[in-house]
């Protein structure tokens, strides 16, 4: 699949024309298609993969697959979008990016954005609110400066420390 055919899959939910109105009702169907291609390139066009639109998703690097995927759950119109290791298997310019595009979707479109991620540099930029589990228990929660602060978390993801003894050697 391209990635135009991936960002319209994201469209499928808005679509009231099925198979059989579509051939009944053309002129319906066809600018409903209108309508959504229009929303789709908007998409594209947000997060710069306009010179993509006609290559196959499967063919492109990692971090522009991530992003197709960012844009076809943005395609559906959410309210509040769920993003699981967005950053996942990136390298630290793709993580910048989606990190900026995800700021972005929040900022600009207003959606409410749920992140669940391991690499903590990132959640503590991008975040207002954090929340911290450790072994499925939640240890802390708050602002990213008071998480990080967080006895808790700091001995959950960091270990104590033991301190040095006398003469200089743990």
């Amino acid at each position: 699949m391209t990635v135009l055919d991936n960002l319209m899959l994201g469209r499928h939910v808005h679509m009231k024309s099925g198979v059989l109105s579509a051939f009944l009702y053309w002129g319906l169907a066809q600018k409903e298609e209108v309508a959504h291609r229009k929303r789709v390139e908007d998409i594209i066009d947000f997060l710069k993969i306009q010179d993509l639109r006609r290559r196959p998703t499967g063919s492109l690097a990692y971090g522009l697959q991530k992003r197709v995927e960012l844009g076809r759950a943005l395609a559906l119109d959410p309210k509040v979008l769920l993003l699981d290791e967005p950053m996942g298997g990136m390298n630290q310019e793709e993580k910048e990016d989606m990190a900026r595009f995800i700021l972005d979707v929040n900022e600009e479109w207003g959606t409410t954005i749920v992140l669940i991620e391991h690499d903590m540099g990132v959640v503590m930029d991008i975040s207002d609110h954090v929340a911290v589990l450790d072994m499925g228990q939640k240890i802390a929660e708050g602002t990213p400066d008071a998480v990080r602060a967080n006895p808790a978390v700091i001995k959950a993801y960091l270990g104590e420390s033991k301190g040095l003894v006398k003469g200089g050697s743990p």
